[in-house]
């Protein structure tokens, strides 16, 4: 009865969001506006803000002019000293929390400051949005009678700063009023042991009524597995009778459809794509069944965007949210609550519309493979591997690829470096089919495959099974948001998870 109450005053206060909501459809450009000068009112009392702009910022134009682009390794050194307590260095005040990023980029965790206002005014704000857009496509929603299950992460508490995955910050800070709607406990949801938090989930979250999901693809298959082998049950459903809503993100959703409409059958299911990273709670994907995720514009982020075949350039033209163009690539420029001050994430967004400011992330500025002009970003094989599997059959886990070099008795090509949760009849069938799929997406591909002039036909080497796990076990990265690289440059990757290959 509680239950039902509540999410009456939750419906309640979702519909005075939606006025809210609504601005980003029709104001964007304002809205982006009233996010830069407040941010920009915040910089000039922070050591940042005295280096570049002590007289202030009053346009987007001087903003563009006075302010660098910068990488995490620009802002490390103030990141470091903001760690060890020092105040008012990229935001105003002290910052007691940090997200630590997965680095699948490089070897070393990035930690992005959470302030209180990123906290509240972008990652709690934006799961607002998402609630909200969730009951305005489905108005009978009960998110707020049964149990949520959230695949979060785990925190490290030393000095006074405590450092860990984003989801886990959001967990811990969760006010008590909403805990009562969230499973499994908090105890085992931080959890740094994935391998026993997946156990002892399995058995808290067994008989709760669970209404809808989050987390990972990856880690969601791992816990479905787990349940079905404790409770012998064909799906998840069957388990979780109630279950309509499946929020995932941090990894392409494409080659997990065909595993996940199995664990989840029925028309019925709801799917929601989010953006969201250590940096910020970006987009989240507003209508059903049909590509792009709405930027969120008044969550605390100003956004410039770069041109991707311009990325290289010494001094990059840097457009603002008006000046992009639909069907292009960007790489992706925050200013954000976290003292992230024109900063690359190192991600690359796709506009699928610009009327309302929908994306999607294409793939990342260190992730894709062009050593033969090729230009593969993560969209074009995540859609061609989850055609494959749809068309063989097979379930992938996980996957990466990586360049064959060219020598002097051979021509280059890609080599496939995949984990299968069921593997196709046919290896070679269906390292055939992903090859013509990838043609298909990718026209620049497709010309160097021409008649083998520059690459030969994709190899596909199976993983067994737990080798991108015991990869990322070594590295001290298992679960959380820690992620498998899709696409290397180079070999090194490619050659350090090969050693992980058998047992």
């Amino acid at each position: 009865m509680i239950y039902s109450f509540f999410n009456t005053l939750v419906k309640g206060y979702l519909k005075y969001r939606k006025v809210r909501l609504q601005r980003m459809y029709d104001d964007p450009h304002g809205l982006q506006a009233e996010v830069l000068q407040s941010l920009t009112d915040k910089l000039k009392r922070t050591s940042y803000g005295e280096k570049y702009c002590k007289n202030g910022i009053r346009s987007a134009a001087e903003y563009n002019e006075l302010m660098p682009l910068v990488a995490y390794e620009d802002l490390y050194p103030y990141i470091a000293r903001m760690m060890q307590g020092e105040e008012d260095l990229l935001w105003p005040g002290r910052v007691s929390w940090f997200a630590k990023s997965s680095g699948t980029t490089n070897d070393k965790s990035k930690f992005i400051p959470i302030t209180d206002e990123n906290f509240f005014d972008n990652h709690v704000a934006a799961s607002w949005d998402a609630m909200c857009i969730l009951y305005g496509n489905r108005p009978d929603a009960r998110i707020f009678e049964g149990k949520n299950l959230i695949m979060g992460g785990s925190l490290a508490e030393k000095g006074g700063v405590t450092t860990g995955d984003v989801s886990a910050i959001l967990l811990n800070r969760m006010p008590l009023v909403g805990r009562p709607f969230y499973t499994p406990d908090f105890e085992v949801a931080l959890m740094a042991d994935w391998e026993k938090k997946i156990e002892k989930m399995a058995e808290q979250c067994l008989y709760e009524d669970v209404v809808m999901l989050a987390g990972v693809p990856t880690w969601t298959s791992v816990l479905f597995k787990r349940i079905l082998e404790v409770t012998g049950h064909e799906n998840i459903r069957e388990v979780w009778p109630n279950l309509r809503t499946y929020f995932h993100g941090g990894v392409g959703f494409g080659p997990y459809e065909a595993q996940f409409s199995k664990y989840l059958p029925g028309s019925d299911m709801e799917y929601y794509e989010v953006y969201n990273a250590s940096e910020g709670y970006f987009a989240v994907q507003d209508r059903l069944h049909q590509k792009g995720m709405l930027l969120l514009l008044d969550n605390a982020i100003y956004y410039e965007f770069i041109p991707c075949n311009r990325m290289e350039d010494a001094d990059p033209p840097v457009l603002t949210l008006r000046e992009v163009e639909a069907g292009r690539d960007y790489c992706l420029v925050i200013s954000t609550t976290s003292g992230l001050w024109r900063y690359k994430p190192g991600d690359v967004v796709k506009f699928v519309s610009t009327d309302p400011y929908r994306v999607m992330v294409s793939g990342r500025t260190k992730q894709y493979i062009n050593v033969f002009g090729e230009e593969v970003m993560v969209h074009n094989t995540d859609s061609a591997i989850s055609k494959a599997c749809t068309a063989t059959g097979a379930v992938v886990r996980d996957y990466t690829v990586a360049p064959v070099f060219m020598s002097d008795t051979s021509r280059g090509g890609h080599e496939w470096l995949i984990e299968f949760e069921k593997p196709p009849a046919d290896l070679e069938d269906f390292a055939n089919r992903l090859d013509d799929l990838l043609r298909a997406e990718n026209s620049d591909y497709d010309a160097k495959r021409y008649k083998d002039l520059a690459l030969t036909r994709l190899l596909v080497r199976q993983a067994g099974t737990g080798t991108f796990d015991r990869w990322l076990r070594s590295l001290g990265k298992l679960g959380g948001q820690s992620k498998v690289p899709r696409l290397c440059n180079d070999r090194r990757k490619m050659d350090e998870i090969g050693q992980f290959i058998n047992p």
